[in-house]
């Protein structure tokens, strides 16, 4: 065993564990199918946006909603200044700023919009911020620090799963990550002019880039400042007025689309409770709930309880604070506070912003919106394990690195998420039978995935909402203009949610009195996902007498 360890190469080690994380990014790119969120990008990546409406109370062809997945033929100067318009008009509605969704809409214009094609951007961003983490660490830490550092963002599973993500939270890290890097090298005191110039030109863009990417990456660069004046006092105001120049870049934007999205954006429901002990639960358990899906599960929270989520984010928690302990114990003061600004202190921000301001974000999403301090909470584990774990380093690394990868590997091998494709599959067995999709959800994310998934010949969709589908579905079946019909009862319709488990009987048993008789029940299917939002119950109906036996 002593000669094992002795012969072991883990700068190897390191260098596989990073190429095995971008081989999982690029074998999982389309091993899914979109969720809510993700179908929504695509839609706003489309400048289709303004053309969706809302189902109403009767039946409508697939195929109409289909056409929104596509970027509209142009012909002329006219047509793109009209689509480019459109595109603009509909990212004011949403709560995030528009770079995102501008490199989607050019990517998608080049490699189409299938679940490969969108997510190969993010995935690509993501390679970009296992590198400049790889930077950063060699700066602070050495070689191996690099690699480590690079090896642990890489195969961490909450960014493996937003690397795969067709939202803006890996190329949030890449901007989190390369301006930081500019940073660090703006400081050096050994540079010649032209390269702090070209490091303080590439810190402003980055600046820039996030801030148009994330709002809250605000906090990333007030963090940067509190760096500088503990890191490099002296030349503060230069750093000040690169990181300035950043922010103020994207004053038109601030100018015209902020204050349309802030009209637009639902503040009230992350609103805190008017009970103190109430509140200062709620804070506690949004950074639970933000770090242990960041450092430990992943995306795997969505299918914990959350009394394992919360001892989970104790321990994460206690994580940090004992590795900052020992590291101010064994003289690295410097390397301590680099990483806390790197990490803790945005975390400190917003928790605080959350405090003054009456509201709960910081666990939103399981801590999406706070994903810009994963890369910093990871750089200050890589600080320990290279400078204060001892003879346990290699132990500790091989560990941590193989739990990552197991929940990697069961994540994309146990959780499945091909809902829409098995109710296509039924729609396939007998494609030229006229079918009516009942759903008992309005949510626009529900609804495109359905208008995504499922072939547009001979299909239908009634969304209603859940206590209102029963009255809507008799007369779209009157007729008997769909000789099939497929009831897709959501168990979490987003929009309308039942407000208690009776409710949600009352509504299903609605429902399903509401079906004429002579539809007969010839297959249940119980559709699964990921996430709540996936998990839906698929009951297959043939009309009978008159109708198709």
């Amino acid at each position: 065993m002593p000669k094992l360890v002795k012969n072991f190469n883990f700068p190897l080690f390191l260098l596989c564990a990073i190429a095995i994380a971008v081989i999982l990014r690029v074998i999982n790119l389309g091993s899914r199918e979109f969720w809510y969120d993700e179908v929504l990008s695509l839609l706003l990546s489309t400048g289709q946006k303004s053309l969706y409406h809302t189902p109403k109370n009767v039946p409508v062809e697939i195929a109409n909603y289909q056409s929104l997945f596509y970027i509209p033929i142009e012909n002329s100067l006219g047509d793109i200044i009209n689509t480019a318009e459109k595109f603009l008009k509909g990212l004011v509605a949403e709560p995030h700023p528009p770079l995102f969704y501008i490199g989607q809409h050019l990517w998608l214009r080049l490699f189409g919009n299938s679940e490969a094609a969108m997510r190969s951007l993010p995935a690509l961003y993501s390679i970009g911020a296992i590198g400049c983490a790889y930077s950063i660490g060699r700066y602070l830490l050495g070689h191996r620090g690099g690699l480590l550092f690079s090896a642990l963002l890489a195969l961490n599973p909450f960014y493996l799963f937003h690397s795969l993500n067709v939202r803006m939270y890996s190329s949030l890290v890449f901007w989190t990550l390369l301006s930081g890097w500019a940073l660090l090298e703006t400081g050096r005191k050994e540079s010649k002019p032209k390269k702090i110039w070209f490091w303080s030109l590439i810190l402003i863009c980055s600046v820039t880039a996030g801030f148009m990417t994330f709002y809250y990456f605000l906090f990333w660069v007030a963090s940067l400042g509190v760096l500088v004046l503990l890191w490099d006092r002296q030349r503060w105001w230069h750093h000040a007025i690169r990181l300035s120049i950043g922010v103020l870049i994207p004053t038109p934007w601030l100018l015209w689309g902020t204050r349309q999205q802030l009209n637009n954006a639902d503040l009230g429901r992350f609103a805190a409770g008017s009970d103190w002990l109430e509140t200062i639960s709620k804070h506690l358990e949004g950074i639970l709930n933000a770090l242990a899906p960041q450092l430990i599960w992943g995306d795997w929270v969505t299918s914990l309880p959350s009394v394992v989520i919360i001892l989970s984010g104790i321990v994460a928690i206690a994580l940090l604070i004992a590795v900052s302990i020992h590291l101010w114990q064994t003289n690295h003061q410097q390397l301590l506070l680099i990483t806390l600004c790197f990490g803790i202190v945005p975390l400190l921000m917003m928790v605080g912003l959350d405090v003054v301001s009456g509201k709960f974000t910081v666990g939103f999403g399981w801590g999406r919106a706070l994903i810009f301090i994963l890369p910093g909470c990871l750089l200050l584990i890589t600080t320990w394990l290279i400078k204060a774990a001892g003879k346990w380093q290699q132990l500790i690394v091989v560990s941590l690195l193989v739990f990552y990868l197991c929940l990697n590997i069961s994540d994309y091998s146990l959780r499945s998420r091909q809902m829409f494709h098995e109710v296509a599959n039924t729609i396939n067995q007998q494609p030229e039978i006229p079918t009516l999709i009942a759903m008992d959800s309005k949510a626009w994310g529900n609804v495109l995935r359905v208008a995504y998934y499922l072939p547009p010949k001979n299909v239908s969709l009634l969304a209603d909402s859940p206590s209102g589908l029963n009255q809507s579905l008799p007369s779209g079946l009157k007729d008997g203009t769909y000789p099939r019909l497929i009831w897709l009862h959501s168990h979490d319709p987003v929009w309308s949610r039942p407000k208690t488990e009776a409710d949600k009987l009352e509504y299903f048993n609605n429902i399903k009195a509401a079906i004429p008789a002579n539809y007969k029940l010839i297959e249940t299917q119980e559709l699964l996902g990921t996430m709540s939002i996936d998990k839906f119950t698929a009951r297959t109906y043939q009309l009978t007498g008159g109708g198709i036996d």
